[in-house]
């Protein structure tokens, strides 16, 4: 009796080329529009209708939304958390978490600072200045993200910026989830909102009377939240638009099954969230397969990682690796696993465009979500091939230097006299005219 989830297995051998494309190409589309409304949806209308109407009212307007879309009433003076709160829930989580939150605080710090550009250029050329405020969105999902909070603020902190908020929807009891609120408090930001949606995104990007404008907005968010970072662009600098969190794995027969099948569904499990494998093995497509069908009904969401699976994920079996290696450079997924034996570094050396790349048995996605120190906030829908992993390098901005003496000018001020005139620019050539007028009298 066929299962729901026999039709994610695609392969060459019984599908002919044009219609193995199309079914990659339609599952890519399918995650790509699940990370943010299309022009022609209504509710990317309804977005920009909470921007303007925050960027009118402001407060109320944040307020109004947020009893509209959370259900929950809060007056302006109660968006921001408490000194008490939060120094009350780092209090009270237990002395073995907060050793491993200070430990993936730690290898963070220590990767960020390893990797900042700022404190290692000598170019008399340029200068790097931290952005001054930044605003960090965590999803309100149904189970605390604080690693959200660590791979986005730790980076922003090694580049040395001063202000940071945080805002997330109260989505636990009314609040935000206490394990949020202690590793803020860890962190020493003490600036937390219990505020989320597009109307969080635009009290950030334009400032109300209680939240204060920032410069950047990086983090999370379901279609609303990325939309609304989408459409404020320019009035602040965002991170990138991140959709459903996905993985390619690229496996052969050395790859172990059980662990495929388990790595695929822990990205499945998002809801939404995408796991795809790309293999030259049929045997090893198959035998994952049934793997899945037996582990989603061990899980505690078997129908909401199932549902997932059906909608953002495939096993599909190339006819050999080239073939695999050159389909994933086109996904460019947000994380790529690499599971091949002692081929898995050969093959990572080929691939150009992924988010971050896992390689061997024993990197699986977990690792990198929590400890290893790379930023778990990532591109995704093929944007990989022109955005970055945030890093401590995303939060300062580039000044250009330029300083030329009386002697300097002169060799090169008939160039760029001749250079502005050509361009019509009379102006500019007698700026640099008028000084060499200046200097031979």
């Amino acid at each position: 009796m066929p299962h729901e989830l026999d039709r994610i297995l695609i392969s060459l051998r019984q599908l002919s080329p044009t219609e193995f494309n199309e079914a990659l190409f339609k599952l890519n589309e399918a995650v790509m529009q699940a990370a943010m409304f299309g022009v022609g949806d209504a509710r990317s209308k309804d977005v920009i209708e909470i921007l303007c109407k925050v960027g009118e009212e402001g407060d109320k307007a944040v307020a109004d939304f947020t009893l509209t879309f959370d259900k929950v009433k809060l007056t302006p003076g109660q968006f921001r958390i408490s000194e008490e709160d939060l120094e009350k829930a780092h209090a009270e989580i237990s002395e073995d978490l907060l050793k491993s939150l200070r430990q993936a605080i730690e290898n963070v710090r220590r990767y960020q600072t390893e990797i900042f550009i700022g404190s290692k250029n000598t170019h008399p050329g340029i200068k790097y200045t931290p952005i001054e405020r930044v605003g960090i969105c965590v999803p309100g999902a149904s189970a605390p993200l604080p690693s959200t909070v660590i791979m986005t603020a730790v980076p922003a902190m090694v580049a040395g910026v001063r202000q940071i908020a945080v805002v997330s929807p109260p989505r636990y009891k009314r609040s935000i989830h206490p394990v949020i609120l202690a590793v803020c408090h860890e962190l020493g930001i003490d600036e937390v909102y219990r505020i989320g949606g597009a109307q969080a995104v635009a009290a950030l990007a334009f400032g109300t009377d209680t939240v204060e404008k920032v410069f950047k907005i990086v983090g999370p968010g379901n279609q609303w939240v990325q939309t609304a970072k989408q459409k404020v662009f320019g009035i602040v600098d965002i991170d990138s638009i991140a959709g459903p969190s996905e993985v390619l794995i690229i496996a052969n027969d050395d790859a172990k099954t059980t662990w495929v099948a388990a790595d695929m569904l822990s990205q499945a499990e998002h809801d939404p969230g995408s796991a795809i494998l790309f293999t030259d093995s049929q045997k090893l497509g198959e035998e994952v397969l049934k793997e899945l069908k037996k582990q989603v009904m061990q899980l505690d969401r078997t129908r909401e990682t199932t549902e997932c699976l059906k909608k953002f994920s495939k096993i599909a079996v190339f006819e050999n690796i080239q073939n695999v290696i050159e389909a994933a450079n086109i996904v460019a997924p947000e994380h790529l696993q690499i599971q091949c034996g002692d081929k898995s570094r050969e093959i990572a050396d080929k691939i150009e465009n992924a988010g971050a790349v896992f390689i061997g048995d024993y990197s699986p996605v977990a690792v990198g979500d929590y400890w290893a120190g790379p930023s778990h906030t990532l591109p995704t829908g093929m944007t990989a091939k022109f955005f970055s992993a945030l890093s401590a390098n995303d939060f300062i901005k580039s000044t250009s230097i330029i300083e030329y003496d009386k002697e300097k000018l002169a060799e090169s001020a008939d160039d760029i006299i001749r250079l502005a005139e050509v361009e019509g620019l009379d102006a500019h050539a007698k700026s640099i005219r008028i000084r060499q007028e200046t200097r031979q009298q």
